[in-house]
């Protein structure tokens, strides 16, 4: 019996140290990725430098004559591939997670017993 429980807690290090490692590189993923899900603060800034350039470039248009409302923004939805990818990323992170948690529970098992 005691075989055996060193047996599993030395098999929960392992799984501790590969979970441990492969979240942490997940989480650099996800960061990286989770980028595509917001709108592009340059596409913002260029939309509105696009739409100041064309009322100063217009000699025909009045001061009086500009508009008071500015243009808005087109409304912006992600890809459907950032989201499936974002999707997939998260679930691995907490699949990887869950499983060290369960191997953190099994290597306290196994020292009571």
């Amino acid at each position: 019996d005691d075989k055996m429980a060193d047996r599993w807690q030395k098999d929960a290090d392992g799984i501790l140290i590969f979970t441990g490692l492969f979240s942490a590189a997940v989480s650099v993923l996800l960061a990286v990725s989770i980028q595509d899900l917001r709108p592009n603060p340059q596409d913002t800034a260029a939309f509105y430098l696009a739409n100041i350039y064309q009322l100063l470039a217009d000699p025909n248009i009045s001061r009086a004559s500009i508009p008071a409302t500015p243009a808005t923004l087109p409304p912006f939805s992600p890809p459907r591939y950032a989201i499936w990818v974002n999707s997939l990323w998260f679930l691995s992170l907490v699949i990887s997670l869950t499983s060290a948690l369960l191997a953190t529970l099994l290597q306290q098992w196994a020292r009571r017993y």
